[in-house]
């Protein structure tokens, strides 16, 4: 089988390319696109704990760690002590950092738009259908695991 015919080369190539797009992007407005991302997923009013951050994002926490403090130099962010819990932190947003977030969400909505006015909607449904797919038996590993549960 060729590697244009994988399915995992058309996802990877396409998310190279989507990538390398939205750091163009972040790096025109002094930023990045792991920085955008993590602004995206800070709440603007409340904060968001730290420890909660990484998990929703899927990112490991030490590259979360490095982002944060790049973050935190740039100005974007500040840590402050989570209320509800004494030993946590709150991630929260400068007023820069509000301005950050509201470009990668302009940038994140131009592209959402731009795919989907070149898109019908029956392909679109049938590209997210897929997706989702793919999500879920990777996610529950059931790829690589279905011949042994078969075998069991």
């Amino acid at each position: 089988m060729l590697k244009e015919n994988t399915i995992d080369h058309h996802l990877r190539a396409t998310w190279q390319l989507v990538s390398k797009m939205y750091n163009e992007q972040a790096i025109r407005q002094g930023y990045t696109m792991a920085m955008g991302f993590v602004a995206l997923n800070i709440d603007v009013v409340k904060g968001t704990p730290s420890t909660s951050l990484g998990p929703k994002m899927g990112m490991e926490a030490t590259s979360l760690s490095r982002i944060l403090k790049s973050m935190e130099e740039k100005g974007t962010i500040y840590r402050e002590k989570n209320p509800k819990d004494g030993r946590g932190v709150l991630i929260k947003l400068t007023e820069l950092g509000i301005e950050k977030r509201n470009q990668a969400k302009a940038s994140v909505l131009h592209f959402n738009n731009e795919i989907n006015s070149n898109v019908n909607k029956q392909d679109m449904n049938g590209f997210l259908n897929v997706i989702e797919t793919i999500h879920k038996m990777v996610g529950e590993n059931l790829i690589f695991n279905k011949n042994k549960q078969k075998a069991s």
